[in-house]
């Protein structure tokens, strides 16, 4: 296995632990939309609290993996979806603010403001995230020059935008599923509803999803047409969404959240395999950015593993850390949101 292959890897291995990690951030962020109380929305934003800014550092060091190992794929992608990238910063600045000033003033309307600010935020992260992930997939128009020059509205296209609510649906099932194992009593009951509901509209997106992709992105199945057993991936990743309404039955919900994290990796690593040995595929094939036409020297990859092999177990180890420290139910005290 050469360098440009481990850096794949290790790229899809970041953004699969910020997807999943994140993901759970996002989606309780979404589910607030739908509390009415106010005390409810405080517990499920302390929820997340001591988690959030750990989880994002999977995206930060994600990128400057792509910046290192891949800078044509940066480059090219963070000047192409500039506009939705400064949208997608400025959600995560506004999720970030609205934990940290709703507590500032003694006022319904003010936390009211920082409620739904902290809501749409997430919201609007999970859709851009997912519309990024549906354009890549259907090629994107990549010029000689390594140029993408497409609008803001030309990103949303029918498929880009079917992702992206599955996305949003998806993440909104997984932060249910966190925020079971956080609560209790009424808010418990009705989050439980919510996680019901979704999943249900989720898994028919799902299905229409995948219709989607055979139908308008058929080359994203090659991969696993040349070695079947990689369709391992997506049956592992169905059986498992199968899997949680017997888990939310019982009561289980350690069990469905994690089947729900376990999902997320299946479907990222199934975009993964889909997507190698591009990184950005090209209307015109012979545009699309590689892990070879795209990387930097040999010599940049091997010192930036060395560098990788010693950062990653301190990132990993602390995510282990932090979420063994705040599990449990969420007690409000002086110090919360």
């Amino acid at each position: 296995m050469d360098l440009n292959i481990i850096w794949f890897i290790l790229v899809a291995v970041l953004l699969t632990g910020y997807a999943a990690l994140d993901g759970f951030d996002l989606g309780v962020g979404i589910l607030s939309l739908f509390t009415k109380k106010s005390d409810d929305r405080r517990i499920l934003m302390n929820s997340i609290g001591p988690l959030w800014d750990g989880n994002e550092v999977w995206i930060l060091t994600g990128g400057g993996a792509i910046f290192a190992a891949f800078p044509h794929v940066y480059a090219t992608v963070f000047s192409g979806f500039y506009l939705a990238l400064m949208l997608l910063l400025f959600g995560m600045i506004f999720r970030a603010i609205s934990m940290e000033f709703r507590s500032k003033v003694e006022s319904t309307n003010w936390q009211l403001i920082w409620d739904r600010a902290f809501g749409v935020s997430s919201l609007l992260i999970a859709l851009l995230l997912g519309v990024a992930l549906g354009n890549i997939a259907q090629g994107l128009p990549v010029d000689i020059d390594k140029n993408i020059r497409i609008n803001l509205f030309q990103l949303l296209t029918p498929y880009p935008l079917v992702i992206g609510l599955l996305t949003v649906l998806l993440f909104s099932m997984h932060g249910a599923l966190f925020a079971l194992n956080k609560t209790g009593n009424a808010l418990q009951s009705a989050i439980k509803e919510f996680a019901q509901k979704s999943y249900w509209v989720f898994l028919i997106l799902y299905g229409i999803a995948t219709l989607l992709t055979f139908v308008i992105v058929p080359q994203l199945v090659n991969n696993f047409n040349s070695f079947p057993v990689w369709y391992l991936v997506p049956l592992i990743g169905l059986t498992l969404i199968l899997l949680i309404p017997s888990q939310l039955k019982k009561s289980n919900y350690k069990m469905a959240f994690t089947y729900s994290f376990l999902i997320i990796v299946m479907m990222m690593t199934t975009f993964a395999i889909g997507l190698f040995p591009n990184m950005v595929p090209a209307h015109d094939p012979v545009n699309s950015l590689n892990i070879y036409n795209s990387s930097s020297s040999q010599m940049t990859l091997t010192v930036m593993l060395i560098i990788a092999l010693i950062g990653m177990p301190a990132v990993v180890g602390y995510t282990i850390w932090v979420n063994k420290v705040f599990r449990g139910k969420v007690v409000i005290d002086e110090t919360s949101y």
